[in-house]
């Protein structure tokens, strides 16, 4: 007779291996952008960047890591003002909710220079952050409000001077971060004309590369104590640029060598404090009203929806425990 657990480990792994995604949808205030699904052929005009897959960017050197795997222009171009509010719709497989709750969202921007962002090389950007946003307390992160079906939210800063930038939102899923490597990234973007005379922009010390600002090892990035009681974030990069100020807070989380509980906010130095109201990191979203908003020719991939938070949290830990029942490690589950 085979044993259970056995026939138990193969399901682990195809739960894990189906629960991916991407932004489907970009919001500016009370426009909606949307996106084409992963590797649609052929493309529609949008001003998201269209990935190849809904896989994870694996590896903090990897190449994708800019905007997503295989990741290639869009030909439109979204006009926002300074302040404008933007959301990101994130997805799972099948245009379900996003699956995963464990791991920060950050938002970084790019000046695209004298061109648009439609034909910028987005491998010499220069990347500044504009939010950040972890642990909503000792047992949740802001992520989790996305898996259970919101959007999340960030803003044009208000002060940021008008040229051409690309926006690029990022989830890292830190379900399989217990073992070196085993972190998923998620980066979007999106290209934007940005208006008004103010006359905000990051310092030359802000300025990143991606990949470049990342490694591994990070402890924001490698998180073997994730599940663990007391665990602190740490965000990986640079701090929140200056010039953005306490209007996009870094939330839930710490920079490299500051101190404090990774319960609050600050101007992106790594301080704590109590987060303003605008700097939600989720909001109200909605689903497809029927299949025709999925081309019919996309591949799908399911994943359970209306799951509560609860619930989410609940599997990892059960999974991770059943693992090591088994003498393995907790991201074997995850390997592909």
């Amino acid at each position: 007779m085979i044993p259970t657990s056995s026939l138990l480990i193969p399901l682990l792994f195809a739960t894990y291996a189906s629960a991916h995604g991407f932004v489907y949808k970009l919001g500016v205030n009370t426009q909606t952008y949307t996106g084409n699904l992963p590797g649609a052929t052929p493309s529609e005009p949008s001003v998201i960047r269209e990935i190849s897959t809904q896989d994870p960017v694996k590896g903090a050197s990897n190449p994708s890591l800019t905007c997503g795997m295989n990741s290639t222009a869009g030909t439109l171009v979204a006009d926002v003002m300074p302040g404008d509010a933007i959301t990101f719709d994130w997805r799972g497989g099948g245009l379900d909710n996003w699956p995963h709750n464990t791991g920060p969202m950050l938002t970084y921007m790019a000046n695209c220079g004298s061109t648009t962002c439609d034909k910028f090389d987005i491998t010499q950007a220069k990347w500044f952050k504009t939010q950040q946003l972890g642990m909503k307390d000792a047992n949740t992160w802001y992520l989790a409000s996305v898996a259970a079906g919101a959007v999340a939210n960030s803003s044009i800063p208000s002060t940021l001077a008008p040229g051409n930038y690309l926006i690029r939102h990022e989830i890292i899923a830190l379900q399989i971060a217990v073992s070196m490597g085993g972190a998923e990234f998620y980066p979007s973007c999106s290209q934007l004309r940005v208006g008004g005379s103010q006359t905000g922009a990051p310092q030359a010390s802000e300025l990143v590369s991606l990949p470049g600002a990342y490694s591994d090892s990070d402890p924001g990035i490698y998180t073997p104590d994730v599940y663990n009681p007391g665990f602190q974030y740490v965000f990986p990069g640079p701090p929140v640029a200056a010039f953005v100020g306490s209007a996009s807070a870094s939330v839930g989380g710490t920079q490299p060598g500051s101190t404090g509980s990774g319960s609050g906010s600050g101007s992106g130095s790594g301080g704590n404090g109590t987060a303003p109201a605008t700097t939600a990191s989720v909001g109200a979203g909605s689903m497809p009203a029927s299949p025709t908003d999925m081309p019919s020719s996309s591949k799908t991939c399911r994943v359970v929806r209306g799951s509560s938070q609860a619930t989410l949290q609940a599997r990892h830990a059960n999974t991770n425990q059943f693992m090591r029942k088994l003498g393995l490690s907790p991201s074997v589950a995850g390997r592909r």
